[in-house]
């Protein structure tokens, strides 16, 4: 049986057996990178349930929050909302669908190109949107807590580090 501190996680025992069964494996990489995808599941995982009883799904939620943040009158192009929600275009035609049929957008071409549907939030879909955000940022702020402010800080430093 391993033997752990009291602070050992899942990761360090992957790590651990990889050292016990492939010596020549340099396992400080995937102490981090595991760590940032189990703790990137679990984030995503607590946003699905905090957004659940508003009837959202994550990628639907993304969509009218981007709205609601690009402030009056709530409207952006499919492009414009693209560059900010990581969804194929077929995914954000089918998202835009649901979200208009559940009333909390309508579409209309575009004074710029007729071509081009605009997505604008309705006002059930303004109040569902602060709503539901504010939801998200306690589920946020919960998942935070055990860190202090120079802590988050230094967090935030060093992942705009690795995106970069």
């Amino acid at each position: 049986m391993n033997r752990q501190s009291a602070h050992a996680d899942l990761i360090d025992s992957l790590i651990q057996e990889w050292g016990e069964e492939s010596a020549e494996l340099n396992p400080e990489a995937m102490s981090v990178i595991g760590r940032i995808i189990r703790l990137g599941r679990q984030f995503e995982s607590d946003a699905a349930g905090a957004l659940k009883p508003f009837g959202l799904h994550y990628t639907d939620f993304d969509i009218i929050a981007t709205l609601k943040r690009s402030g009056e009158p709530y409207e952006l192009t499919p492009g414009e909302l693209s560059k900010a929600v990581l969804l194929t275009s077929g995914a954000m035609t089918a998202a835009l669908d649901r979200l208009q049929y559940a009333e909390l957008l309508t579409r209309h071409a575009s004074q710029l190109d007729r071509r081009v549907k605009s997505a604008k939030l309705t006002p059930k879909g303004q109040r569902l949107a602060l709503e539901a955000a504010e939801a998200r940022f306690n589920i946020a702020e919960q998942a935070l807590s055990g860190l202090s402010k120079s802590e988050r800080l230094q967090t935030v430093s060093l992942l705009k580090k690795l995106a970069s």
